[in-house]
Parts: C-alpha cells; structure tokens; sequence
C-alpha cells in the first residue's frame, strides 16, 4: 500500500522515524513529506536513506512529475505525526503553502493526524475548534497522550508512541481494502458520566471523560459498523457516528432501550451514577438556611436523600431473553480494597451481570479516567482466561474489544 508520512515541525519528529520504520518492514510504500521546519529536527538525509526516496518539503521539485497534485491523489494513506498547532490550523482552513498541506488537499484516502505540542497549545480553543474541524471531515485525529513534554513540561500533548500510530494506520489501509468485519452489524455504545441533578445548579457526577467509548465508537465505524452513540460527554462525534445526547441515567436508560431494538452489540463503556438524588430542588439550594427559633440562622448543611438509578447493564441481559442477541459488553471501574483486588471485583461483577464480555479497568485519581492511556483486563463469561491490555492508547483498547466481540458474533 501507498503511505504518505507527513512530518511536522516539532520535536517529536524524531518519533517518526520509528513509524516510518514499522511502515517500511510491513511492506508499505512509504514517501516521506516533511515541512521545512521538520528539517530542523530531523535532516533530509535521514528520510531518504530510511524510506529509500528523494525528499522534498516544497511544490518546484520534480516539477513535471507535480508531485503536489500525484502524491496524494495516489495515495493510500496519508499520515502527519507529529502534528503540530500550526499543520493543524493550515489543514483544517485549507492552506497550500508548501508540499505537505498540498498533499492533505488532493488526496481521496484516509487520513489520519498525530498531534504533539504543548499542553497550553493543545488546550487553546483555537487548536481545540481545527481538531473539531476536521473530524467533521472525516480526518482521524489521533488524542494525544500525557506525559513528558519538551524540558521538564509534563501534561497531554505528548505525541503517542510509534507502534500505537502504526496500529492505527493499519487499521485504517484494512478498512480501505474492503475488509470490514464489522459491516452489517448495527452497534450501540454507550459513553461518558451521567449527571444527576441536585438543583438548577449543581449535580452529582463522576470523573468520567468518555475518551474510552468514543474511541470504541470509532474503532467499530472504521471497521464497518452502523453505530449509534448514546452520550452524556461533550467530545467531537467520530465521523460515521451517530450521537444521541443524553445527561442523565435515566435519559440513558431510555435511549439505550430504544436504540438496542435489533442491535447486534451494545458496549456499556458508559459511567452510569448508581444513585440520583431523591428530589430535585427547583431553586439553588442556599448555604445558610432561615433563621431558627432563636432568629440565629440555620448553617448546617442540607440532607440528601439517594435513590437508586436502574441498572441498564443488567436489564439489557435480563431483556435478550434466551436468543443471547444482542452480545452485551460491560465495563468496570474498579478500585481494590482490603476485601478484594481490582480483577476479583471484575469476575464479581461479571458474574452478577451476566454479560458476555467485561472490560475491567483501576480508577482512581491519576488513573483512566480523562487520562489517553488505560490498561484493561477483558473478561469472558464462562472463561477463567483474562486478555490484558495496555497500557495502551483508547483506540488500541477498542480495537482488542472488537477482536474480542468479534469471536463471539
């Protein structure tokens, strides 16, 4: 296959060379575009003697062959890692300033981004509005992962680790070899933390960002799959998706039990609350109250009375009935106690549940949740057998639980 390896000017340009050279030994045909400022990081000559061609990062080289029209037009894939603010923003308004954003503009094939800078960059709303930008075109940008940055800056902006970026780009050329194992299956997924109102101000929540089912919502529309995506997270929708929003659990509830009418798979990846508050106040509830029998007011605080939402998981496997259709995935975010580790509360809950698969993560400050990196255990039912994964990107975790699902449809 035809991959173009776009290198953007940032230091994590050196990472790309590992890329082009996972590339190169799958057999890929690999041309190496870089920006003139990449050049700055990593020299011409490393690019040509790692892909065995002429380099060139501007449109006047090889000018009868017009390479900034053919390049992409023939392309497979084309792939920009890393990719910094600056591509970014030239990408998404369309610029054609030098051989790369040309290529980005003529080719059919997908595409996918790598973004690395720093954390402040990656954050800024205009970074933020591009990546929104072209994922409506149907660009995959890749998330970013934690970690060190350039000097002793650490926070997202890393760009992830070349075998996760290569996982990726293999999915993407299988995709657009026709091979979708995933097309004709209708699949719902469920993501982010539901939101239980305690008042028009506040509500009761969880930390969940939904990074992890919409990579799982991704994963399964690249591989061909008719999704529906019920969420309460406000993340860009996965091109070929389509989104139900949703706040509460009982909104969730709903949706899910409408949207898994003749469903193939429904992945629960969502943080469902447990419990929502048993009244909603219909005004802020104040900090200090009326003033008591000795006109002394009243500070202590309020008592919120809980009742329990409904277990969607559970009745989901209640309500397939003895046909075992629609296949029921379920996560866990565990944390370990004195009474028992993170995977034996897992094989507890699978066990209580009855899915056929659970996706068993550790939460806890620092871990998983709004984090790009997880590692997962997935459970079977009727298994002892345990698949760990990670630690790995969001996208790499979906893509084991789609193998995963896939033996059991």
């Amino acid at each position: 296959m035809k991959v173009v390896l776009g290198v953007a000017g940032g230091i994590a340009a050196y990472k790309a060379c590992s890329l082009l050279r996972l590339l190169t030994e799958a057999g890929h045909d690999v041309t190496v575009v870089p920006t003139a400022s990449a050049l700055h990081f990593v020299g011409e000559a490393t690019w040509s003697a790692l892909s065995g061609k002429q380099v060139h990062t501007d449109v006047w080289s090889d000018i009868t062959e017009v390479p900034h029209v053919r390049i992409g037009q023939e392309a497979d894939l084309v792939v920009v890692a890393p990719a910094t603010a600056d591509l970014l923003a030239r990408a998404a308004t369309g610029q054609a300033d030098d051989l790369l954003t040309n290529v980005l503009l003529t080719a059919h094939c997908p595409v996918v981004l790598a973004p690395a800078m720093h954390t402040e960059m990656w954050e800024h709303a205009a970074t933020q509005a591009n990546v929104a930008t072209l994922t409506e075109r149907g660009v995959h940008v890749v998330p970013p992962a934690s970690g060190r940055l350039t000097g002793t800056d650490s926070g997202p902006g890393r760009m992830p680790e070349p075998h996760e970026l290569f996982a990726v780009c293999e999915r993407e050329l299988t995709a657009a070899e026709g091979d979708r194992p995933l097309a004709g299956r209708r699949v719902v997924v469920t993501a982010g933390g539901t939101r239980e109102p305690l008042d028009p101000v506040r509500y009761l929540g969880n930390r969940s960002s939904g990074k992890q089912g919409y990579a799982v919502a991704r994963v399964a529309a690249q591989r061909g799959a008719d999704v529906v995506l019920v969420t309460s997270a406000e993340l860009p929708v996965p091109q070929g998706v389509r989104a139900v929003p949703v706040e509460t659990a009982l909104e969730m509830a709903r949706a899910v039990e409408q949207e898994a009418v003749g469903a193939d798979v429904v992945v629960m990846a969502a943080a469902v609350a447990d419990f929502r508050p048993a009244q909603v106040a219909g005004h802020k509830i104040k900090k200090t109250h009326e003033a008591g029998p000795d006109g002394a007011p009243d500070e202590s605080a309020p008592t919120v009375a809980l009742v329990r939402n409904p277990d969607i998981l559970a009745g989901l496997v209640a309500g397939r009935g003895e046909a075992l259709a629609p296949v029921v995935v379920g996560f866990a975010a565990e944390t370990g106690d004195e009474a028992a580790s993170v995977l034996e509360h897992g094989r507890a809950k699978l066990a209580r549940k009855g899915c056929d698969l659970l996706v068993v993560n550790e939460v806890g400050a620092g871990l998983t949740f709004g984090a790009d990196e997880s590692t997962v255990h997935i459970l079977r039912r009727g298994s002892e057998d345990v698949l760990d994964v990670g630690p790995a990107s969001k996208d790499v975790v979906a893509g084991a639980l789609w193998d995963a699902v896939a033996e059991l449809l």
